[in-house]
C-alpha cells in the first residue's frame, strides 16, 4: 500500500496507508483529514479536496485531465503542483506523496 502525507494548514500531518486504485481524495476522507472536505463527493464541481502534491523523487502522477485543469484555474493560490484529490488516483508512484492543504480549505 502506498503511503500518502496529508499536511493540514496549521501544520498538522497525517500518514494514511491508500489502497490502490482508490482516489487519493477518498483515501484522505477515510483517515479523517478535515482539510479535504470534498463537498461534491468526487465529481470535480466544489474545489474542497483542492491540495498541493509534492511527490518524492521517484514518484510520478499524471497531467490532470482538461475538466480537471479548468476547475484549477479557478482555485484560489493554485500553484503549479496544484491537483483535485478526486482526480488523483493512488498508483505505487505516489507512494512518500505529500498533499499539503491550502488556508481556505482548513
Amino acid at each position: 500500500m502506498p503511503r500518502l502525507t496529508f499536511v493540514e494548514f496549521d501544520g498538522q500531518t497525517r500518514e494514511v496507508d491508500a489502497r490502490l486504485g482508490e482516489t487519493v481524495m477518498r483515501s484522505a476522507r477515510n483517515a479523517g483529514v478535515e482539510g479535504i472536505i470534498a463537498e461534491c463527493g468526487g465529481s470535480m464541481t466544489c474545489l474542497t479536496c483542492h491540495c498541493y502534491v509534492t511527490l518524492p523523487e521517484s514518484g510520478s502522477l499524471p497531467e490532470p485531465s482538461a475538466n480537471e485543469q479548468e476547475m484549477l484555474d479557478c482555485v484560489l493560490e493554485a500553484r503549479e503542483n496544484s491537483r483535485l484529490s478526486c482526480q488523483v488516483v493512488v498508483t505505487p508512484g505516489l507512494d512518500g506523496a505529500r498533499f499539503d492543504i491550502p488556508q481556505w480549505q482548513g
